[in-house]
């Protein structure tokens, strides 16, 4: 189990007291910090460097049920072709998510850094996808108790990205009822994928639930 960092201080409003999906403006990006912000269901993500940082608890919230992913043929049929590692090639992986030539790129070289510290703490990790000895593809994301918060993928290899999602969602079934997969939105490729969405109130729910589970196996 990870050791908890000194706290900071900080304590964020009640997401369900909230009318928007930005719930908090400012605080720091110290590990206590975030690791707070997760267990009350927001995360970090910048608005602009001029506004602060932004802490969003989306009022319909991106989830993938464990029993939910959508695997085509072709998916299985890529993956095998691929080899998966967790938390060898981190910095690699957070440099390929980071990539500002990404169509909407937000991680700043202050969120490298944080989530940076939180991995080598031992509560942000990554999965990388290989193929024959390149990186062709990953995602990283932060693990607490039962809940993986899934912060980006990228890809550079067609089905990398799914092979990486793939491997995490085995990860997490493992017997453990209740585990929560949360991708912070829906978007049109997560639904093909079997995302669905959730009412703050209900993902809340499932959040307080989640938490209370152990690690899986492979990070506790």
């Amino acid at each position: 189990m990870p050791a908890e960092p000194p706290a900071t201080g900080w304590v964020f409003p009640d997401p369900r007291e909230a009318d928007d999906d930005v719930v908090a403006i400012g605080a720091d990006l110290e590990p206590a910090t975030i690791l707070a912000a997760y267990r009350a269901g927001l995360f970090p993500m910048p608005i602009d460097q001029a506004a602060g940082m932004a802490w969003w608890s989306p009022i319909r919230r991106g989830v993938l049920p464990l029993d939910g992913l959508r695997v085509t043929r072709s998916m299985r049929q890529a993956a095998k072709h691929f080899t998966v590692t967790m938390d060898e090639a981190f910095d690699e992986v957070m440099a390929g998510c980071a990539d500002p030539a990404r169509p909407g790129a937000w991680i700043d070289g202050d969120v490298k850094t944080a989530y940076r510290r939180l991995h080598d703490l031992g509560w942000v990790h990554s999965v990388e996808v290989w193929r024959d000895g390149i990186l062709a593809g990953g995602l990283y994301g932060v693990a607490v108790g039962g809940l993986f918060a899934g912060e980006s993928m990228f890809q550079r290899e067609r089905d990398a990205s799914k092979a990486a999602l793939m491997a995490l969602v085995e990860v997490l079934r493992d017997g453990h009822d209740g585990r929560l997969l949360d991708v912070q939105w829906a978007t049109e490729h997560l639904t093909s994928l079997g995302v669905i969405e959730l009412d703050r109130d209900d993902y809340l729910d499932l959040l307080r639930r989640a938490l209370a589970l152990p690690l899986p196996g492979v990070w506790a």
